[in-house]
């Protein structure tokens, strides 16, 4: 299925102009050097909205949607709202075939440097099939044996120099969709060079995170609300009003490490941010829903665009949520129309209420 996948490449230049106004000397950092799944997938539109059986035949179609991976899309963003003066280096692994060469060409053009993004022969490239109910709600299937879960401790520790020239000055990425002892080396490599360190994990990793201390690695962690009750023994009720469940798992997440920046995402509910004094929320910006497949990774992708670009986690909160917003536009995972003018556009259509840091990065 690999080989059918479209990945037809944004033409060379095209982000140009839709970076955020920044000028250099105010980016607080100066690269973002991050791990993470690079792949891509296929959606597929089940019908009938009850939950497909273990043993049940489903017909259905394939939709014109193109995905893409975590750490492809957070980096896509980071480049292209940061713009050149920014690098971000990509630390993962594709297989030697047509898409995972398709897929670095793609993240080059984009901007990001991909000296660290490697080819594995005999290796086939991360692909996830991902399912939809006509609800909208839904749930994927990614491959486990790609050139993805090649990456380890000693890969990661092959881009150090990189570390070393921007120490002090750059953030490490640790995304999910590679394996976590690969992420854990670079969350290492992050505290030796005094990297801001950001990351994410899924339902089923946060348990162990929290448990084995690895989150006592993360500066900043960025996940859906699923995925933060699960790191901390929460059960997800109908009745019990959201805001007050975000404030649990920050409490109990903070408890586990009291120097923890959180993000939290909760789709139509809109998402929290704790700076280590307050939690605030984010209203989610009314636009037109197509996909929200990549939103979690979009909000992320905003919030590090933010912190780089010298606003404060509450500021930065406010970027993320247009960001996110703007992303669900799209029916495929990374939204190549996301700007300096789309983002300003959209804020004035929800009537966003932005801090004045956040309106002079969307001037025109």
């Amino acid at each position: 299925m690999q080989g059918t996948a479209d990945m037809r490449r944004e033409p060379k230049g095209a982000s140009q102009g839709r970076a955020l106004r920044i000028e250099p000397e105010r980016l607080r950092y100066r690269a973002l050097i991050g791990t993470g799944g690079i792949g891509s997938g296929a959606f597929f539109a089940l019908r009938g909205n009850h939950t497909l059986g273990r043993e049940e035949s489903r017909g259905g179609r394939f939709l014109d949607r193109r995905d893409y991976c975590k750490l492809h899309i957070i980096a896509h963003y980071v480049q292209t709202l940061l713009g050149p003066e920014f690098e971000t280096i990509a630390l993962g692994k594709v297989g030697d075939d047509e898409v995972g060469r398709a897929l670095l060409a793609e993240m080059q053009d984009a901007g990001m440097d991909v000296r660290y993004a490697a080819c594995s022969p005999g290796e086939q490239t991360l692909y996830s099939l991902c399912f939809i109910y006509p609800d909208g709600s839904g749930g994927n299937l990614t491959t486990d044996d790609s050139a993805s879960s090649e990456v380890d401790g000693a890969f990661i520790r092959t881009a150090e120099v990189e570390f070393r020239r921007h120490a002090g000055r750059g953030i490490a990425l640790a995304a999910p969709e590679v394996p976590l002892e690969g992420r854990e080396a670079l969350l290492d490599l992050g505290a030796q060079y005094d990297f801001v360190r950001a990351a994410s994990f899924t339902t089923e990793e946060m348990r162990g995170v929290v448990d084995s201390g690895l989150l006592q690695k993360v500066n900043l962690l960025g996940v859906n609300l699923e995925e933060a009750a699960a790191g901390v023994g929460l059960t997800l009720t109908a009745e019990e009003p959201v805001a007050h469940l975000a404030e649990q798992a920050v409490e109990r997440l903070t408890r586990a490490n009291p120097r923890l920046l959180v993000s939290i995402t909760a789709g139509a509910r809109g998402s929290w941010s704790w700076d280590g004094s307050s939690l605030m929320h984010v209203p989610k910006c009314e636009a037109e829903l197509v996909s929200s497949a990549g939103a979690g990774d979009a909000h992320l992708s905003g919030l590090i665009v933010g912190l780089a670009a010298g606003l404060s986690l509450a500021q930065a909160h406010e970027l993320a949520a247009l960001v996110a917003g703007l992303s669900v536009t799209s029916p495929h995972t990374i939204n190549k129309e996301i700007g300096r003018g789309t983002l300003r556009q959209l804020a004035g259509d929800c009537g966003a209420r932005l801090s004045e840091g956040v309106r002079d990065l969307l001037e025109e």
